[in-house]
């Protein structure tokens, strides 16, 4: 038997109800802030990500030449497809320009416990803005969809990636080496980043300070301790998002979002349910653009992992109940299945879901199958209710049924 390849899934048809529900809901929390959606090719010019995120994402690329002998790779993210199709097609809008996407994503790694090798990602990204109005906007939607999918135990940590740079610049690291070392900072690898930064001569007390500059967490007191004008910036970003309602943050210094395209406001999204893996959503300022043949511009975005999400809301408690069908539309009789065929047209065309009885069952066997299928009613079609051109509706919660005039049965069904 031939298996789905490892890292990947099937999505049977409760689990795919339960998917198109929550990423409409992404989809109508981000329309609210008036982002628009986009979508672009789920395969690109490798060099995209290479350019992106350096040449070691290679080893985490599904890359491949075509018949053309062009090196391509399946997308492991969408900041850089989105940023790409911004300098290709809509530099020239007026700014700020807010879109938003939801699409497949394949990284060649480890599977483990709500992380795949084809995976689904959310993101929007406000381009065209260096504002803490516009970071504060980020973060809010980012807040207003987690919170809209009823996840209860979540803390916002926002950071200011400058600082660290400062401090790293400061203890003498050569700027070429410093994505490196605030990718061991980011993963909280201490125990690697210290020899690292030994090897650059940097003085353990000097480490120590930037460990510990990594570990400082708090309220709005913490920005006392930001120094020159990443505090300040921060604090007005924080009015901004008081203003707008969102008070569920920490500013959290270790945020450090590794990647060197980052410039300013970095925040990251935990959920405690899902333990040490907790993480659920990131993002910050950045510029890109000019990385692939745009002018500069600045650019605030986030992305969710939906699979992520999804498991935190599990975790919580939280139970999907697949929806069904409105009406199971059956016959009593042979000689009334031509009936039948037009009562079901008839719901569907007044846009009420319903499937009818096509294997010839026997009326107890296909009550059961209307109850496999979660009708909320059956619609019993036979030849005596059919003289007054009526039909038996019955309620599948209750067991209740009543005869019910075909004229009126729409009505009733959605009433």
């Amino acid at each position: 038997m031939i298996q789905c390849p490892r890292g990947t899934r099937d999505f049977l048809p409760d689990d795919m109800e339960k998917r198109r529900f929550y990423e409409n809901k992404l989809r109508h929390t981000a329309q609210t802030f008036g982002f628009r959606e986009i979508e672009t090719p789920i395969f690109e010019d490798a060099e995209l990500f290479i350019l992106r995120s350096g040449p070691n994402v290679l080893n985490e690329l599904y890359a491949f030449k075509d018949k053309g002998d062009r090196e391509l790779a399946l997308r492991p993210e969408m900041t850089a497809p989105s940023i790409r199709m911004f300098v290709n097609s809509m530099s020239n809008d007026p700014k700020p320009i807010k879109i938003f996407y939801f699409g497949q994503c394949f990284r060649y790694e480890r599977p483990q416990s709500g992380r795949y090798r084809e995976f689904f990602q959310f993101g929007a990204e406000l381009i065209g803005s260096a504002t803490p109005e516009t970071d504060a906007e980020v973060i809010c939607l980012a807040a207003a969809m987690i919170k809209n999918f009823g996840i209860e135990n979540y803390k916002v940590h926002i950071g200011h990636i400058g600082v660290l740079r400062e401090a790293i610049a400061n203890a003498g690291v050569p700027k070429e080496r410093t994505a490196e070392v605030l990718q061991k900072l980011d993963k909280k690898l201490y125990d690697e980043a210290r020899p690292l930064l030994e090897s650059m001569n940097v003085a353990s007390n000097v480490i120590d300070e930037i460990f510990t500059l990594t570990e400082t967490v708090g309220g709005t007191e913490v920005l006392s301790k930001v120094p020159g004008d990443a505090g300040d910036y921060l604090r007005q970003v924080t009015d901004c998002m008081h203003a707008m309602g969102v008070d569920n943050y920490d500013i959290d210094l270790g945020v450090v979002r590794g990647l060197d395209y980052y410039t300013g406001m970095v925040f990251e999204v935990e959920a405690p349910a899902l333990g040490a893996e907790k993480q659920i959503c990131g993002g910050g300022s950045y510029t890109l653009s000019e990385l692939f043949g745009g002018e500069k511009v600045f650019s605030t975005g986030f992305a969710i992992g939906f699979d992520r999400i999804l498991l935190a809301m599990e975790k919580e408690g939280h139970v999907y109940e697949p929806k069904g069908i409105d009406a199971y539309v059956l016959s009593v009789t042979d000689d009334m299945r031509l009936k039948a065929a037009e009562i079901v047209s008839m719901l569907r065309r007044e846009d009420i879901s319903a499937d009818i009885d096509i294997m010839g069952r026997k009326m107890q066997k296909a009550m059961k199958y209307a109850s496999s299928v979660r009708s909320k009613y059956a619609v019993i079609v036979g030849a005596k209710e059919m003289e007054e051109e009526s039909v038996t509706l019955r309620d599948m919660t209750s067991g209740e049924q009543s005869v019910v005039k075909i004229s009126e049965l729409c009505s009733k069904i959605k009433g």
